[in-house]
Formats: structure tokens, sequence, C-alpha cells
């Protein structure tokens, strides 16, 4: 089982949001967090819902929700997934 944890920026990111959105983003990586595995991965890349980011220098994933963007990475070794940002979709790719 993987294990969640937000970094400083993602942590700010989350108070700048409305609290009904916030409830919903934890819930959601709550969720997600609980049913990760490597078949559950490849079901949402197929749908959308996860996308892997290209030219960065890591390996780093969007998580589509709702009208937010999760940026995350993984640690196969730790279990963990690691949020390192939390914007709306304008604010994704910059």
């Amino acid at each position: 089982m993987y294990i969640l944890k937000l970094n400083q920026s993602a942590k700010k990111d989350l108070k700048s949001i409305d609290r009904q959105n916030q409830v919903f983003i934890l819930d959601s990586l709550e969720d997600f967090i609980r049913n990760f595995s490597s078949d559950y991965e490849k079901s949402l890349m197929h749908s959308g819902k996860i996308k892997k980011l290209q030219g960065q220098k890591e390996l780093l994933y969007r998580l589509k929700l709702r009208s937010y963007r999760v940026i995350y990475k993984k640690y196969e070794d730790k279990l963990i997934i690691l949020v390192v940002h939390i914007t709306t979709r304008e604010g994704a790719y910059k």
C-alpha cells in the first residue's frame, strides 16, 4: 500500500483552495492511494485521468480532479506518492 505525502508547496496550494474543494481533493487522493496498483494506474492512464508529464528532469504525473490538477511523483521502493503541486487547469502547466 502507498502512503500520501504533500510537500510544502502542495500544502500551500491546498490552503489557497476553498474548503469544499479541499475536502474533495483530499478525499479523492485518499481513494487514489487506497486503490493504487499498476493495473489501476494503467486504467486511469487509458481513460486520460492520469498523464505522464513530458519535458521534466524527474518522472512526474498529472492527476485530473474536476478542474484541479495534482502533480505527483511515485517512489516505488518506499511506496510513497509525493504530491508536488495542486492547482487549477489554467495554472498547472506554467
